[in-house]
């Protein structure tokens, strides 16, 4: 396969400007770049969701001229976008077979072949997952193995991985790449997006690098290096820093005492003014169920949590807001952006929330506020009444962090707020987080990457199957000790 000359532009402005990218049988090729490079619109031209302005496309021989989704399908493409396209209504093997159902001799569902070729499929993936579950029913990483399965039952002779590996964990991400390894070596080929450089050099063997719509550099994986790539994307000199900062504060802003709920149980931590705490675990550890119940999405079944001096009873979500505390949720697509509203009105609907009892909204004011936090969080948007899914995902992400910047909360709380999001990006996430500890604000965040634990936080707490097994001081954090006690290894040792 291969793409040339690619040209695509959305109101006058050049997205992709002669773009290309070559892709042999039996390759895993990595698609690098920044959030807004264009990579996303790139394979979205592959796989037929959009249409170019110019430029080539042959696929197994074959010029493609009007691609359309079913035609990719049809000549051999599949796509595991990085939002996820499931139904929550919908079955998990209801959702592999859309379009591809198994009738009967009468022309009616087979749906005893349908579940048992999912669970077929499921056993050759080493997973577990329940076929005749709902998607709604069934968590984040089991979402996204369901729609990494989708792919390799079409049979695919490219599939194209959009940040597969974002919502699973170690183990999980060690079988995909098992899985992807054989199908290589079948013939199958990849194009493999993913901001996370290290697995880049695990799994792939050729590379592509965009930047700002442009073709900056391809070549062989192995006559590269992580900071070289890195170099690529940002176009410059992007350090390895360290975001932690030093304080003296000794004030408890925030004390939950033996709390429990759904997913963790007997729960204990203080979090000082001015410092950053991370939680970290396996996916399934009980972090986003202990962070999204401290405010209030979820209930506290037994304990107390103290703000301020002040125990807070009955906790809900306006509660929380009102004593000031934000939450950035996971998963922004399901949790965070509202798709119909433009820009303005994502970031400021919470401030709203909190702050206008009148019925009518000063606009002129909301521009004035909505701008200033544009500017100050580096928002890359045309105007703030274009629709939010308009931006790449790393400045949607953005938008829902100026949501609660907005409130002015004295503690935020972050749940993989870097997920799916290019270096750079995560440069600016963790400056701002900096910068919130300098206001003498207080930070927790929920993470599974622990080199972003190393960079920005004060102490770290690691759950596993919902308890705090251990807290670890800044000097003591590291991949090798959290997995230790993530995992569960260290009493086995």
């Amino acid at each position: 396969m291969f793409m040339e000359n690619i040209n695509k532009s959305y109101f006058g402005v050049k997205v992709l400007n002669n773009v290309g990218i070559s892709v042999k049988r039996g390759e895993i090729h990595a698609l690098l770049g920044e959030n807004g490079a264009g990579k996303s619109t790139l394979m979205n031209i592959l796989g037929g969701v959009i249409s170019r302005d110019s430029g080539t496309v042959v696929f197994d021989g074959n010029e493609l001229n009007h691609i359309t989704p079913k035609i990719a399908q049809q000549v051999g493409v599949a796509f595991v976008h990085q939002e996820l396209n499931l139904f929550n209504d919908l079955k998990v093997f209801e959702n592999i077979f859309l379009n591809k159902e198994i009738q009967n001799k009468y022309k009616k569902l087979n749906k005893k072949k349908m579940i048992e070729e999912c669970l077929k499929l499921f056993n050759n993936m080493n997973i577990k997952i329940n076929p005749t579950d709902y998607i709604s029913d069934i968590d984040p990483s089991s979402k996204q193995l369901v729609e990494i399965a989708k792919a390799l039952h079409s049979k695919a002779k490219l599939i194209i991985m959009d940040e597969p590996t974002t919502a699973l964990n170690s183990k999980e991400i060690e079988v995909l790449f098992e899985i992807m390894r054989n199908l290589k070596l079948e013939g199958t080929s990849f194009i493999y997006i993913s901001h996370k450089i290290p697995e880049i050099f695990e799994i792939c063997n050729k590379y592509t690098v965009l930047r700002n719509g442009l073709l900056v550099s391809s070549g062989d994986i192995s006559e590269t290096n992580p900071e070289d790539v890195t170099k690529l994307m940002v176009g410059g000199n992007l350090k390895n820093k360290h975001y932690y900062m030093k304080r003296n504060e000794n004030e408890i802003v925030l004390n939950a005492d033996n709390i429990s709920g759904n997913g963790f149980s007997n729960v204990s931590f203080k979090v000082k003014k001015g410092e950053v705490v991370a939680f970290t675990g396996l996916q399934g550890s009980g972090c986003s169920e202990l962070i999204e119940s401290i405010f209030g999405y979820k209930p506290i079944l037994s304990g107390t949590i103290t703000l301020n001096g002040k125990v807070i009873t009955k906790t809900s979500i306006h509660k929380s807001m009102k004593n000031k505390i934000a939450l950035l949720p996971r998963n922004r697509k399901e949790n965070s952006i509202i798709p119909t509203m433009n820009l303005i009105d994502n970031m400021m609907i919470s401030r709203y929330c909190l702050t206008n009892k009148k019925q009518h909204i000063n606009e002129k004011k909301e521009i004035s506020k909505y701008n200033e936090m544009k500017n100050k969080i580096s928002i890359k948007a045309n105007s703030y009444n274009d629709l939010i899914v308009s931006l790449s995902g790393g400045n949607q992400q953005k938008v829902i962090i100026g949501r609660w910047l907005s409130t002015d909360a004295d503690v935020y709380i972050f749940d993989n707020p870097t997920q799916g999001i290019d270096v750079g990006s995560k440069d600016e996430i963790y400056k701002l987080m900096g910068s919130l500890i300098e206001c003498g604000k207080s930070v927790i965040i929920n993470t599974l990457e622990i080199p972003e634990i190393e960079k920005i936080s004060n102490r770290c707490f690691v759950l596993y199957h919902g308890k705090i097994v251990k807290e670890l001081s800044r000097q003591d954090i590291n991949e090798e000790t959290v997995m230790l006690y993530a995992t569960n290894a260290i009493k086995t040792m």
